[in-house]
């Protein structure tokens, strides 16, 4: 929780309970629903939330901004960008049910009246949003075709509409299969010292236009 605190300093006293509450929720359900790996629970801190943060460094979302999490998993980076900016709606969609159950539970758990989740696969869904974001659910190359059309083409936050995808490793043939499509590469270690993230970077490919 330290941590989080550290690089989020401007955080206030209830965003500070609930990511203290993140801890104990996902303990809980991780005995029943398996959604982070068992040796990875005790560090949920820096590998998942601080992660997800990580998009924060990049953009902070103004206030009306419509945001969809696809292949959200147990939450992230989702549930963690919706304490931060309680003025943004996300949505939070997976193809497994069980993961949605663990969401809808911590989602209730932190009242956070900012959050809407779907059992869906992300091709099904009808909606557009201001940006689209994801952790490494697929390469990069699928993840475009899945989602580009839905995304809204009148943009007004700092960053036109598009696509934000925390991915590690070489990315280097999957950014090739995208040309020309515009992309730009931010390394999370710019940001955040710890070792976890030297491989770790946020992909953001713009598709909206800036009004």
């Amino acid at each position: 929780m330290e941590v989080i605190i550290d690089y989020f300093p401007e955080i206030s006293k209830e965003q500070k309970e609930k990511f203290s509450e993140l801890l104990p929720l996902y303990k809980e359900w991780n005995k029943c629903i398996n959604v982070i790996s068992r040796k990875d629970i005790d560090h949920l801190y820096l590998n998942h939330v601080l992660h997800s943060l990580s998009i924060a460094k990049l953009i902070s979302f103004e206030k009306g901004t419509s945001v969809l999490d696809v292949g959200t998993g147990g939450g992230f980076p989702g549930i963690p960008l919706a304490i931060l900016f309680p003025d943004v709606s996300f949505h939070l969609v997976d193809s497994i049910g069980k993961k949605i159950k663990v969401v809808s539970e911590i989602v209730k758990a932190l009242n956070l009246e900012n959050v809407t989740f779907s059992h869906q696969r992300v091709e099904e869904l009808k909606s557009k949003y201001d940006f689209i974001v994801s952790r490494a659910v697929t390469s990069l190359p699928v993840f475009y075709q899945w989602v580009y059309n839905k995304v809204k083409k009148n943009s007004f936050n700092p960053l036109s509409n598009g696509l934000i995808y925390l991915k590690g490793g070489d990315i280097a043939e999957e950014l090739a299969a995208l040309y020309p499509q515009k992309i730009d590469i931010y390394p999370i270690d710019m940001w955040f010292k710890e070792m976890y993230f030297k491989e770790k970077k946020i992909i953001y490919m713009p598709i909206g236009g800036n009004i």
